[in-house]
């Protein structure tokens, strides 16, 4: 035997693939309370006993989506090689990949919203989605230890903050779509409108480390803050 993946198991992850795919859009699309398991039977060209057999319950394939959606983003962060970057830049290419991330996977944003209706039930206990996001805050911490080391980005900040902060300003923007260009009476969605977000979006943040941002002095040596 050469070790490669036996027919019957190439069969069953191809099928649990394709399960997994069709539940990511019915979820997206209709949340978890709307989505019916033999629409994505259907979807995934397979039937609803088999998703019940690698799932065993909607809830649980529910789970098992919002956990590779929140896994493939962090991934997705950690192929940056930020490391390699100054820090300023670094961080420029963290508040552009988030926001370029959001408008290339809605889904992603549809799913978040779903699970916090159910007030986050689903991931309570997932520990590849804790590993995963200390995970974002050690890459963030990185950049801020770097930037105050070298003087340009101030000390104190903490990385969960600014993580939060990166992804407000993109994610209210892309959810509050509709009401803002009714409320606010300009577009929100065409691409000049988009360019003057994230063009913004990345002012803001780099406005909020920078050393001399609010007259701070450069070169204090002081380690930022990594752990929350």
């Amino acid at each position: 035997m050469d070790g490669s993946p036996q027919p019957r198991a190439r069969d069953a992850d191809a099928t649990r693939r394709r399960i997994l795919n069709a539940a990511k859009e019915e979820f997206a699309r209709v949340g978890l309370g709307g989505a019916r398991v033999d629409l994505i039977a259907e979807r995934a060209e397979a039937n609803k006993r088999m998703i019940y057999h690698y799932f065993g319950s909607k809830e649980a394939l529910f789970r098992a989506v919002l956990e590779e959606a929140y896994l493939a983003i962090r991934s997705a962060e950690r192929a940056l090689d930020l490391e390699h970057l100054p820090p300023l830049a670094a961080m420029e290419q963290l508040v552009r990949f988030t926001w370029r991330y959001y408008l290339e996977n809605p889904e992603f944003i549809r799913l978040v919203n779903s699970e916090n209706l159910h007030g986050a039930r689903h991931i309570e206990g997932s520990v590849p989605l804790h590993d995963a996001s200390r995970g974002l805050t050690e890459l963030t911490g990185a950049i801020l230890r770097r930037g105050v080391a070298e003087g340009s980005m101030r000390p104190g900040i903490d990385p969960v903050q600014l993580n939060i902060t990166i992804a407000a300003i993109g994610y209210y923007y892309l959810t509050n779509r509709h009401t803002g260009e009714y409320l606010f009476e300009r577009p929100f969605m065409t691409q000049a409108a988009l360019d003057e977000r994230i063009a913004f979006n990345v002012e803001t943040i780099l406005r909020l480390v920078r050393a001399d941002a609010a007259g701070q002095p450069r070169g204090t040596g002081d380690a930022a803050t990594t752990d929350a």
